[in-house]
């Protein structure tokens, strides 16, 4: 049962014990598509939408202060759904079908750990010095697309939506993904995002999503289905190495992930997702049908 159809990650998964989620791209399951057109949010320096294709839309800020009067975490006029999950659950896949389907944005957290990890090798910076990684930050200037049919990564002027898929970056992952602080920023990066997304709501995926990052969002899912399958899924996507291979790959990055995050025990007022027995578009209606159930 093949759940998780990112075409782009299956042609670097082979690499991909990193710790943090694959990329966005998922079949066209026939899910009905928005017509609106959502710009990117990300990192200082960005310019507005349009110029690019991509829309307009209002821009956040790696640095911004949270809006006066709201508690940390809180999000603006829309509904949040959060999806954690271990590696091989279709996090990716299903959320962007899911926010296609309802008209929701979409946000991909791993990409801006992948984005950092590319910025930090560009500016040939000492990964295994935490202080000169954290230094990186001060030139990060990030943004995403958060429409599902217009996702991509910058920073500063250069798309790098496919460079932060390459083996070298992958393998640089680990070291950005490690530090507490590197962490902390992101989160506060991807409440930005949340916030200034124009679309009603918006479907956030990756690690530590649903306990850490959107605590209080109205649905917060963990996807999961037993390890066997998970590793059926990915082996059938990548076609650079074994099924063995594969299976140790994504071994091996569940072991990483679990000494910073637990990512397997669904926390209170998570519901968990089991799609062991379930086809794609199944997960897909099954992550749609909570989030009308919660705002309707």
């Amino acid at each position: 049962m093949g759940l998780n159809h990112d075409s782009t990650a299956a042609t670097t998964a082979a690499a991909d014990d990193s710790g943090v989620t694959g990329g966005p791209d998922g079949p066209d399951t026939g899910l009905p598509t928005p017509d609106d057109q959502r710009g990117p949010i990300g990192g200082a320096g960005t310019t507005g939408g349009g110029a690019d294709g991509q829309g307009g839309g209002e821009l956040g800020s790696t640095r911004d202060p949270m809006p006066a009067g709201l508690a940390d975490g809180a999000y603006v006029a829309k509904t949040v759904i959060a999806v954690d999950g271990p590696a091989g659950s279709g996090k990716s896949s299903v959320s962007r079908a899911a926010a296609r389907a309802l008209g929701f944005g979409y946000q991909d957290t791993g990409a801006a750990y992948r984005a950092l990890a590319w910025h930090a090798l560009q500016q040939r910076v000492d990964l295994d010095d935490p202080a000169a990684v954290l230094a990186s930050w001060d030139t990060f200037d990030y943004a995403i697309g958060t429409d599902p049919d217009g996702y991509f990564v910058r920073v500063g002027d250069t798309d790098v939506t496919d460079a932060i898929r390459t083996p070298e970056v992958t393998g640089a992952v680990a070291h950005i993904a490690k530090l507490p602080e590197v962490r902390h920023r992101l989160v506060q990066l991807f409440r930005t995002v949340m916030r200034k997304a124009d679309a009603p709501g918006i479907i956030t995926e990756g690690r530590d999503i649903t306990t850490v990052v959107a605590p209080d969002a109205e649905v917060r899912i963990l996807l999961t289905a037993d390890e066997s399958v998970r590793m059926a899924r990915r082996a059938a996507e990548v076609t650079t190495q074994s099924a063995a291979e594969t299976s140790a790959a994504l071994a091996r990055r569940d072991a990483a992930d679990a000494k910073v995050v637990d990512f397997m025990n669904a926390a209170d007022g998570v519901t968990t997702l089991d799609s062991t027995d379930l086809d794609f578009d199944q997960t897909v209606q099954a992550v749609v049908d909570l989030a009308r159930a919660a705002t309707h």
